[in-house]
């Protein structure tokens, strides 16, 4: 096997017009692809982060609460990478977003902090 990067997370939304504003126009994502499926009652947009890689984010009729935020066993939480953080918080603060304190990797150096999508998903931008 020759795995060679990301291609894409997938996200399920409770607020599809909601989650779909904020990761186009808060967090400035490209759309690739809208689609809606009858059979479904389910959106699936397709959406491109500047490095290829792939968001797809999806709504489903009732769909279940996150079990817990960060420690439920699965995916933890999706990281982006920015090139200047303290940028990228006064834009999230722009949009009414606080992200928590922004603290330093004790073994790269970097600094990174945390904030949370429409659906509290824990989302996290780490300084590149």
């Amino acid at each position: 096997m020759n795995i060679s990067g990301i291609h894409h997370a997938a996200i399920i939304a409770s607020d599809y017009p909601r989650s779909r504003r904020f990761y186009t126009e808060v967090l400035g994502l490209e759309i690739v692809a809208e689609v809606y499926r009858a059979q479904r009652d389910s959106y699936k947009l397709d959406l491109r982060l500047p490095d290829g890689a792939q968001i797809e984010l999806f709504s489903f009729p009732s769909p279940p609460p996150r079990v817990s935020r960060p420690e439920a066993c699965g995916l933890r939480h999706l990281a982006f990478s920015v090139p200047d953080l303290e940028a990228a918080v006064q834009s999230l603060r722009h949009h009414g977003i606080e992200p928590e304190p922004v603290r330093v990797d004790e073994y790269t150096g970097k600094k990174f902090t945390f904030f949370a999508d429409p659906d509290d998903l824990p989302l996290e931008l780490y300084e590149a």
